[in-house]
């Protein structure tokens, strides 16, 4: 991670600002609904002490005015005071121990309110009685108790809520900035990598035409300037070529244009394109044919053809003299494969992790840029493969991709392929 001056890591500061960010929403959304829930409890409280003085008013009009309220009536509900409203001021009923309303008070038949006495808030409710003002009321100390509960409840959660918002969205945003850091260092690496790869032949077509320029020569002179130029050009256009395709591969991954593909054809004109350069540099290429049909995949013929040119060249590359490369199609069960082996000194087992980076080696020999396995495996993600990268008995490196076999409906009328070699191993 990259870490600024005196501070904490990049990454972790974006990541806690987004928290910081969804903490503050997630403390809005919670404020704003505990003050709903509030407001709905509170008003289905307020409705069921409504209902009730309605209820002690209706009973007043049948049954009469009732006795003081006992407190061992009903011990789970507050008592209900009644108030005649009088031209002097409301006056309580005899008997009972209500508080005194405000002298002045007063309060239309069917109306309600809500009024501080001493030593709680009461509702009240009006209504007529025979002809007369009677106020009901009840306390609202048992509500209100409640809704302090409620609120304590609620004040004291919130914390523990926001902390643990924060945490759970730092954690997730440390998760989800992880890929894109390490797609951007990847960027980075590329990049320096891909430079040095384009500074070196530029480096040489630079010298070797100071150096042809500086003082006149010899005609052989120049012509061997001009081939050593000519090499490092012909390197230089194959890392472009192959950097051109990577980039679009990934900024804008081609639609593939699937069609029935036989691998064993691909193979085998695969093999005789590399018998040339084996013939030159003395090891033996061998294509090995023992399918009785086509070996069929759906797939782009270009991309499987770039494929096992890949594969081919990365062989033909630590054969070594004497060696063998050989490359063969097959139908296991369900699936077909495409396999590449070599004599060459093979993949160390720590180097297998890392065999599709760009730009990696796992040895100098060879020569190349180290971009032909990374395009290799662009084409096999992009077609559904699988790689399997292990040890060949000829004693070097196997490569085998192996895509799912496509249905029979989807091929072409099987024609038989002539043996042109030895049979597959056995596998």
């Amino acid at each position: 991670m990259r870490r600024p001056r005196g501070g904490f890591p990049r990454e972790v500061v974006h990541a806690a600002k987004v928290a910081l960010a969804a903490s503050l929403l997630v403390g809005v959304v919670y404020g704003a609904c505990i003050t709903v829930l509030d407001w709905v409890v509170s008003a289905r409280m307020m409705q069921s002490v409504d209902t009730r003085l309605a209820d002690q008013l209706r009973d007043m009009r049948s049954k009469g005015p009732p006795g003081a309220p006992s407190a061992g009536e009903d011990t789970d509900t507050a008592a209900v005071y009644l108030w005649y409203l009088t031209r002097s001021g409301p006056v309580a009923l005899p008997g009972s121990n209500a508080p005194r309303l405000p002298p002045g008070f007063r309060l239309a038949a069917g109306s309600q309110t809500t009024i501080a006495l001493a030593p709680a808030r009461f509702r009240l409710a009006a209504g007529r009685v025979n002809g007369r003002t009677v106020v009901a009321g009840q306390s609202l100390a048992s509500e209100d108790h409640l809704v302090s509960l409620l609120r304590m409840g609620e004040g004291l959660a919130a914390p523990f809520l926001l902390v643990a918002m924060f945490a759970g969205a730092l954690i997730i945003g440390l998760r989800a900035l992880s890929p894109v850091e390490q797609a951007r260092r990847r960027q980075l690496e590329f990049t320096a990598d891909a430079s040095h790869e384009l500074r070196t032949p530029l480096s040489v077509i630079s010298a070797e035409t100071s150096v042809a320029l500086s003082a006149p020569r010899k005609a052989g002179d120049y012509q061997a300037a001009l081939e050593r130029i000519g090499r490092e050009s012909g390197r230089l256009q194959k890392i472009v070529e192959d950097l051109l395709w990577l980039a679009r591969f990934d900024s804008a991954p081609p639609q593939p244009e699937d069609e029935p593909l036989d691998l064993a054809t691909i193979a085998a004109e695969c093999a005789e394109r590399f018998r040339p350069l084996g013939a030159a540099q003395e090891f033996d290429v061998q294509v090995l044919t023992g399918e009785p049909r086509p070996v069929w995949i759906n797939a782009p013929p270009d991309w499987i053809d770039r494929l096992a040119g890949v594969l081919m060249d990365n062989a033909c590359r630590f054969a070594g003299q004497g060696g063998t490369v050989r490359i063969f199609a097959a139908q296991r069960g369900a699936r077909v494969t495409l396999t590449v082996e070599d004599s060459g000194p093979g993949v160390p087992a720590e180097q297998r992790t890392r065999m599709f980076d760009r730009f990696h080696r796992s040895t100098d020999q060879g020569g190349s840029a180290g971009l032909g396995l990374a395009i290799a495996d662009s084409i096999v993600r992009s077609t559904d493969g699988q790689w399997r990268i292990g040890d060949s008995d000829l004693g070097g490196a196997l490569f085998e991709v192996s895509w799912r076999r496509p249905s029979n409906r989807h091929l072409p009328a099987p024609q038989p392929v002539a043996a042109s070699g030895p049979g597959l191993p056995a596998s």
